[in-house]
């Protein structure tokens, strides 16, 4: 079954590992310290299951089959809809932090992922622009561009500060919405960035890099990510809406802008392809490179 919710308990003060199962209805768990643990698989419309068992230093534990059984209140079962599946990603992607602070939301560590309906792209960006951290750096951008005296047009005191600030949450929020839910949507684009995990340092590289100019569309296939070019044209263009007239560029701006956004996107996906999961607790441990 794709898209299974996977607990485990280990023996304390271990935390707890969550994973979803993947398109073959497999799971694994890495470092999972020896004795005795227990797994608590849950799925909508199916009865909560649990197992236990003991694993040894040193030893791959393997879990003999699982068949769920169908819950008490289904009559008839016809099968777990992607929106679903999804739904259950999403959840798991919405506890990913870096350092256990830091959101990284728009990361898939399940390479089969279901795609995402308009709702729930809208759902994640709106998680994404209201998340404490986005609202704590945005701030401290403006504190250092009024130290710096950047966008000399906004002033200084509390007042250009709050310019400053509405200005910066303004770009993260157009931005967000517009290469993340409203293009994706319209175009049927996936936001996120799928992490590949395996193959050579090099080949790893060119995806991560690559993924700044393509993503995979609702129907899994690769193609052009018009959302994120597009979406960081309109961002940049949308921004000369409210920057002091000094600073405003036109095309200039709005080109720039669009170039820092892909050439940050690469940038990310750099450290999302090779240093981000190691700092990231809960992630699905479904890629092949964790055995």
């Amino acid at each position: 079954m794709v898209g299974a919710h996977v607990r485990l308990n280990s023996q304390a003060p271990s935390p707890s590992q969550e994973v979803l199962t993947g398109a073959d209805g497999q799971f694994s768990f890495a470092n999972v310290p020896p004795g005795p643990f227990q797994l608590t698989i849950a799925s909508p419309r199916f009865a909560t299951h649990t197992s236990s068992g003991t694993v040894h230093t040193g030893e791959t534990f393997l879990v003999p089959q699982i068949a769920l059984a169908v819950a008490a209140d289904i009559e008839v079962q016809v099968g777990v809809s992607p929106v679903e599946v999804a739904e259950e990603q999403i959840k798991i992607e919405e506890k990913q932090r870096v350092l256990a602070v830091i959101p990284n939301f728009y990361v898939s560590y399940i390479p089969n992922a279901a795609p995402l309906n308009s709702r729930q792209k809208f759902k994640l960006a709106f998680r994404t622009t209201v998340d404490p951290f986005t609202v704590l750096v945005t701030a401290g951008f403006a504190g250092v561009e009024q130290a710096q005296n950047h966008f000399r047009g906004y002033g200084q005191g509390a007042q250009g500060y709050a310019k400053r600030f509405a200005a910066g949450y303004g770009d993260t929020i157009t931005s967000t919405f517009i290469a993340g839910a409203i293009l994706p949507s319209l175009l049927k684009q996936d936001p996120r960035y799928f992490y590949k995990g395996t193959g050579s340092t090099r080949s790893r590289t060119l995806y991560a890099i690559a993924n700044s100019v393509i993503c995979k569309g609702d129907n899994k296939r690769w193609q052009p990510n018009y959302s994120n070019i597009v979406g960081n044209l309109a961002a940049g263009g949308i921004s000369n809406l409210y920057y002091p007239a000094e600073d405003r560029n036109g095309a200039g701006l709005t080109f720039e802008n669009a170039a820092i956004g892909i050439g940050a996107t690469a940038i990310a996906n750099l450290f999302q392809e090779f240093v981000v999961r190691k700092f990231t607790p809960k992630v699905p441990n479904n890629a092949p490179a964790n055995p």
